[in-house]
């Protein structure tokens, strides 16, 4: 499994997730996108309806619609009811239950860099976790050390 820790310190999730959910989809997966902040998943379906001038990323939060079809889910748990295989982790906040997913996009601010050192620390005793830790350098993300 992957995680990939997403420093957040020029744009925010509500930026970040439409380009990797598009990736994802792209690829043929599902995203699972999870939020304990009601008014972030609030941002993130209006982030994912205007993400491209000329079509939308098709996307529900969980318990709105169909969750099994929609091929990116907002939810508050890491529950994937889409059957995705990929999540990301939009508040800044760790959680254990997303090590059952094949990727892990774990975005945080610079107010949950210490989460973001701890869950680091952590995965780092695990043989089956490869962990990258990427950073904003003017418009792009480049890998960091």
């Amino acid at each position: 499994m992957q995680v990939d820790f997403y420093q957040l310190t020029r744009d925010p999730a509500e930026k970040v997730i439409p380009v990797l959910a598009q990736r994802v989809l792209d690829g043929g997966g599902r995203m699972l996108v999870v939020s304990g902040e009601g008014d972030q998943l609030n941002r993130l379906s209006t982030a994912l309806w205007n993400a491209k001038p000329d079509s939308f990323l098709a996307h529900a939060k969980a318990g709105e619609g169909d969750d099994a079809l929609q091929p990116i889910l907002l939810s508050t748990a890491p529950d994937a009811a889409n059957g995705a295989r990929f999540v990301a982790l939009a508040d800044g906040e760790w959680r254990d239950e997303a090590l059952g997913f094949d990727r892990i996009f774990y975005l945080f601010p610079p107010s949950h860099t210490d989460n973001a050192r701890t869950a680091w620390r952590t995965l780092a005793n695990r043989e089956d976790v490869e962990r990258r830790y990427w950073k904003q350098d003017g418009g792009k993300w480049v890998q960091g050390p």
